[in-house]
């Protein structure tokens, strides 16, 4: 693992969170945000091929991190992760419901759309743009709990991994605490694996984000994926092996 900086981590976590914000009307324009847009909407994304493809469905439910936002769906850390689940030789397929700009109300309110299809395994990307906006630490953690808690009553067996995220610093130390911990007590609360830190060797590094200062690079995504897979990958393997 990469060290890096917590300082500027979180710094780079806060300018990135201002970024999405701006990215939403942009993405209109660009194309990104109605690809991202289609992958939440499993009428939409679910093609043809996808309809006869009976591997298990891990749904990524997260923000333009997820999204990919300046290197593609293909390239994010999600579309590598199904890589990682394809060398392994595990039954499962990726469904990247990543959008940008979105919080965790914004999540919870396309839950539904994106619960349609039924799945394996939920990994849950959201709050980093709570955390720019200010919003109360209580409200996002009521959002993730119902995200969490409606994934669970409509797919009991489903497996629940938590991207953990950081406060931007500005926000003073007694909201950081707070945000930070949101996740680790959902993990506990819901038996779900936890990622403490997404961005974990990524933030911060001007080598492996884009000229911006805010989006990974390619090679930043492929870090992302490592910090994941490390947390899911154990769990997929265990899922495929009937020991849930």
């Amino acid at each position: 693992m990469i060290d890096m900086k917590p300082g500027t981590a979180l710094l780079a976590l806060a300018i990135g969170a201002t970024a999405c914000d701006r990215a939403d009307t942009r993405d209109a324009r660009d194309g990104v945000g109605e690809a991202a847009t289609a992958a939440a909407d499993p009428a939409t994304a679910t093609s043809t091929e996808n309809a006869r493809d009976t591997r298990g469905v891990v749904l990524f439910l997260g923000t333009s991190l997820t999204a990919g936002f300046g290197v593609g769906a293909e390239n994010a850390w999600p579309a590598i992760i199904q890589d990682s689940i394809d060398a392994a030789g595990l039954p499962y397929r990726v469904v990247n419901a990543g959008l940008s700009g979105e919080s965790s109300a914004g999540g919870l309110r396309r839950l539904d759309w994106s619960l349609q299809e039924p799945i394996e395994a939920l990994v849950l990307e959201l709050g980093a743009n709570d955390g720019l906006r200010g919003l109360p630490v209580a409200d996002m953690r009521a959002n993730l709990d119902s995200i969490l808690t409606r994934t669970h009553r409509r797919y009991p067996e489903a497996t629940l991994v938590i991207a953990g995220m950081q406060a931007p610093p500005n926000m003073g130390a007694r909201y950081t605490r707070a945000f930070t911990a949101t996740f680790r007590d959902l993990a506990e609360k819901h038996g779900a694996a936890l990622v403490p830190f997404l961005l974990e060797g990524v933030g911060g590094r001007p080598d492996l984000n884009q000229e911006d200062g805010i989006h990974p690079t390619a090679p930043g995504h492929t870090i992302l994926a490592a910090n994941a897979w490390q947390v899911l990958g154990p769990r997929l393997q265990a899922r495929a092996a009937g020991r849930r």
